[in-house]
């Protein structure tokens, strides 16, 4: 593997740490950069080679893109602690129907008809929209893992049953892709470092009739063993 560096861009909710942790393990020559980029430029930053790769969620437009699909994410509804919906477990978009609602310039869900009523301020971005739901202004939807990030003590959140998830994929330059793109796929699908591209293939398994007959050979010679005359003895 050539020992350059990679670069692997996130948008807010991902979680790359454990895969960065897997890479320093087995490449600890190889340097490798997180680089926290905006869900709205996510897709740009890959195409214009700004990162090598990226974890995002996917846009309309992935032209120029190849895409992985990686899961899916619950969407939520953030409201005050004291919130009427904050009594149920969890709650479905009919609960929504009358609720004020903000949507984020940078919203990430695109639901469309989408409960509730819209607000015509749209805040500039998600943060921004937390705020205006902690003054009691409206409710937000977002991906469960942005309700986790931007958490605070007077919010909290419910998972809406029937609302479309959020998929959360890794993205990188469509055609050929260097040993270092490849191997973090390979990491963040799972693949064992024993099984990485370039490595040699370890030995076929025994079948069990294979294994029986070598325990047999190895108690028969424990046997010889164990009855030979030792030496010295008259």
């Amino acid at each position: 593997m050539t020992r350059t560096s990679l670069t692997v861009g996130y948008v807010p909710g991902a979680t790359p740490a454990k895969w960065a942790r897997t890479w320093a393990q087995r490449h600890p020559e190889v340097p490798l950069e997180l680089r926290a980029v905006a869900a709205a430029d996510a897709a740009a930053d890959v195409r214009d080679g700004a990162v090598d790769i990226a974890i995002l969620r996917p846009p309309a437009d992935t032209s120029g893109l190849a895409v992985i699909p990686l899961y899916e994410e619950t969407t939520v509804a953030v409201v005050p602690t004291d919130h009427v919906l904050s009594a149920a477990d969890e709650i479905t978009a009919a609960d929504l129907a009358d609720e004020p609602t903000l949507l984020p310039e940078d919203d990430v869900v695109g639901w469309r008809d989408a409960p509730g009523v819209l607000l015509e301020h749209r805040p500039e971005t998600t943060l921004a929209a937390i705020e205006l739901v902690a003054a009691g202004l409206g409710v937000l939807m977002v991906p469960q893992s942005l309700a986790r990030l931007y958490h605070r003590k007077d919010l909290t959140y419910r998972a809406i049953a029937d609302a479309p998830t959020c998929p959360v994929a890794l993205a990188f330059p469509k055609g050929e892709q260097s040993e270092l793109v490849e191997e973090f796929i390979g990491i963040v699908r799972g693949r064992k470092a024993s099984s990485s591209r370039g490595q040699t293939e370890s030995a076929p398994k025994r079948t069990a009739r294979e294994k029986t007959l070598a325990k047999q050979a190895a108690r028969a010679a424990a046997g010889k063993v164990a009855r030979r005359p030792g030496r010295g003895r008259r």
